[in-house]
């Protein structure tokens, strides 16, 4: 493998990397040689997505606990430095969705999208920086969504926890550059998930969209992989602040 994107040595965390977007990155970096450690809230999930690893030769562990229980969440980074010496990259990528017409929001519908979505990608690049700092390098990666910078309607909750991180990416960036540690957010399109799943189940729709992406394609999981490990590798080391869309192109289509 090129050194400049090998990641042998290094202890990655992805959190709700039990399926979707996260496990399509997790994959990646134990690919590119990084000991992953795979989040999610059911250990049972997690041991077989981690015996899935390992059978591909990979080296993987497992960490289990709700992003939304910061405490939990803190004290299960703080178990991963224990067992592995240190934290090299964090991928803050759990997230859930909402979609509801403006009147039908409460404020139990905003509180879950952004303790999801927003608060507990703070959080866990908080907590994660610490032993960052203390080794002098690191690499934080929120995953972002396109529509926190174009906007969609009826997902104002999800849209504003997503342009949110890129915020987040941009301060931190600022304030932990000068200990080797670069953030970033990843800006994705429409990937084919969970989260995804009653959306596609309406074909007009999806032709829509497909009519929209250069790409004439939704993304999978899989399509995520590679800037992950870019910006996780020595290889993005000169990268940080940014938000990088991974869209299919339909970013950039009028």
């Amino acid at each position: 493998m090129n050194p400049l994107f090998s990641l042998t040595g290094q202890v990655a965390l992805v959190t709700g990397s039990s399926r979707g977007l996260g496990w399509g990155m997790a994959e990646g970096l134990a690919q590119a040689g990084a000991t992953v450690l795979l989040n999610g809230r059911d250990p049972a999930t997690l041991a077989e997505r981690v015996a899935e690893l390992r059978a591909q030769g990979l080296t993987a562990d497992s960490v289990a606990f709700d992003v939304t229980d910061t405490a939990a969440m803190q004290a299960g980074i703080a178990d991963v430095v224990a067992r592995h010496g240190r934290l090299d990259v964090l991928v803050a990528n759990a997230g859930t969705h909402g979609a509801l017409p403006l009147p039908e929001w409460t404020v139990a519908d905003w509180d879950r999208v952004m303790d999801t979505n927003l608060k507990s990608c703070f959080f866990a690049a908080q907590a994660a920086a610490a032993p960052m700092v203390r080794q002098k390098s690191g690499r934080i990666i929120f995953m972002g969504s396109l529509t926190g910078l174009r906007g969609r309607p009826t997902i104002h909750g999800y849209a504003a926890s997503k342009s949110g991180l890129g915020a987040i990416a941009r301060t931190l960036a600022n304030e932990l550059g000068e200990h080797n540690i670069t953030v970033n957010t990843i800006a994705g399109g429409y990937f084919e998930t969970e989260l995804s799943k009653l959306l596609r189940q309406n074909a007009d729709l999806v032709a829509r969209i497909n009519a929209r992406i250069p790409l004439r394609r939704w993304g999978s999981p899989r399509d995520l992989a590679g800037i992950a490990v870019f910006l996780a590798s020595a290889a993005g080391g000169y990268v940080t602040g940014q938000e990088i869309c991974v869209d299919g192109g339909i970013g950039t289509a009028l």
